[in-house]
């Protein structure tokens, strides 16, 4: 640029005091280290009683936190949300007609595995652009529906007080990863929850979680499942629940480390004020990016509705009159060289919008990233957008 360039702006005197923004694996809790691992059972077999307790640990702590009804099973599954999503369609879609709804990467993926891979016969997707819910006056509550609570690629949310019947006669199967411990889901409506360890507490990747209603349980011992099973995503045998998964007999081996991980997330979690103070946290960084939002210009919500705006998943799309003009191709580019620039300057680690979806930012705003992190960084991104606006204009 040059130096007498009139859309100049110098660099900003803040730099975040955590670059990491990664919508996944996210930012670790505040004042975390290695230390925070150091009680881990490296070396020790996860079917030794010490290491059943840590895992069942994970198991009530989680529970405890999100306030899990009682009579809900919640166990430990392999490949994260996804294995625990996998697991739950293979084993239960296909009994009666199932709803879909498909609005960002994730959501898509369970529509296409549901039609094209399980080849469900009665299957309906309700489909919408990036930045909208599909309308959810056409979901037939007599069918099973699928749907992600929040959509990590997208930005949007399922709003508060969906419409989701208290009695229905199909199951609802709700991918919550970037949901839970961030927002309030109405376990009440709800009867198959997913989530996994690496979004709103930071933990690390490879572990997912698996919440079951007694309907949803009623219906895997009832019904046979509807298709060959292979054995990491059985959760039955004999017609009864394998209980074991529940109190932590993972079906594959666990990380150990990962484990005392996912524990120290949950510690802090409690230390601060359990779920209320976490969606606090979290919806105090949306409010930093909105603020900015409304006065830089450049950058607008993916998520249009403001009731159906996610306050981890924070994604934006530039509106800048430059941007606009370029071609696709071009925007792509410009968009990828801001990120570029903000990684060159150690101020935003991986904010790129996913890809898949249109080109813009994601910003990570759960629970463990702090909210003057996020306030710091705002002004970096007017200066790399003034940056790339003199580049590509």
């Amino acid at each position: 640029m040059s130096a007498l360039s009139p859309d100049a702006i110098a660099k900003p005197g803040v730099r975040p005091a955590n670059p990491c923004f990664s919508s996944g694996p996210c930012a670790k809790r505040p004042g975390w280290s290695l230390d925070a691992l150091s009680g881990a059972l490296l070396g020790r077999s996860h079917r030794a009683p010490e290491g059943r307790a840590r895992l069942n640990e994970v198991i009530t702590r989680s529970r405890a936190i999100l306030g899990l009804p009682d009579d809900w099973k919640l166990g430990i599954v392999p490949a994260s949300d996804t294995g625990a999503v996998e697991m739950v369609l293979w084993s239960l879609v296909g009994e009666r007609p199932v709803d879909v709804l498909a609005f960002e990467s994730f959501s898509a993926t369970w529509a296409d595995d549901i039609v094209n891979q399980l080849h469900a016969p009665a299957a309906r997707v309700l489909k919408a652009d990036y930045g909208r819910l599909p309308d959810l006056a056409q979901v037939d509550w007599a069918h099973d529906v699928v749907l992600a609570w929040n959509g990590t690629t997208s930005g949007v949310r399922i709003p508060e007080g969906a419409p989701i019947p208290m009695e229905r006669d199909g199951l609802v199967i709700c991918d919550a990863t970037s949901a839970a411990f961030a927002m309030d889901l109405p376990w009440d409506r709800l009867d198959v929850v997913t989530w996994s360890w690496q979004k709103v507490l930071g933990g690390e990747a490879a572990h997912g979680m698996l919440a079951l209603s007694p309907r949803a349980v009623r219906r895997l011992e009832e019904a046979s499942a509807p298709r060959a099973l292979p054995k990491i995503f059985r959760l039955t045998a004999k017609g009864r629940l394998i209980e074991g998964i529940f109190k932590g007999d993972t079906i594959n081996t666990p990380s150990m480390l990962c484990v005392e991980d996912a524990l120290d997330g949950l510690r802090w979690a409690e230390a601060i004020g359990g779920l209320p103070a976490l969606v606090a946290r979290s919806q105090a960084n949306l409010a930093v990016v909105a603020d900015w939002v409304a006065r830089s210009g450049w950058a607008a919500f993916l998520a249009a509705d403001p009731a159906e705006r996610s306050s981890t998943a924070i994604c934006l799309t530039i509106v800048a009159p430059w941007f606009v003009a370029l071609d696709a191709a071009a925007q792509a580019k410009a968009a990828k060289r801001i990120v570029g620039l903000l990684e060159a300057e150690g101020v935003a680690l991986d904010i790129g919008s996913y890809r898949d979806a249109p080109p813009g930012l994601r910003l990570w705003g759960g629970a463990t990233v702090e909210a003057d992190d996020l306030r710091a960084l705002m002004p970096w991104l007017d200066w790399a957008e003034a940056e790339v606006r003199t580049e590509f204009a």
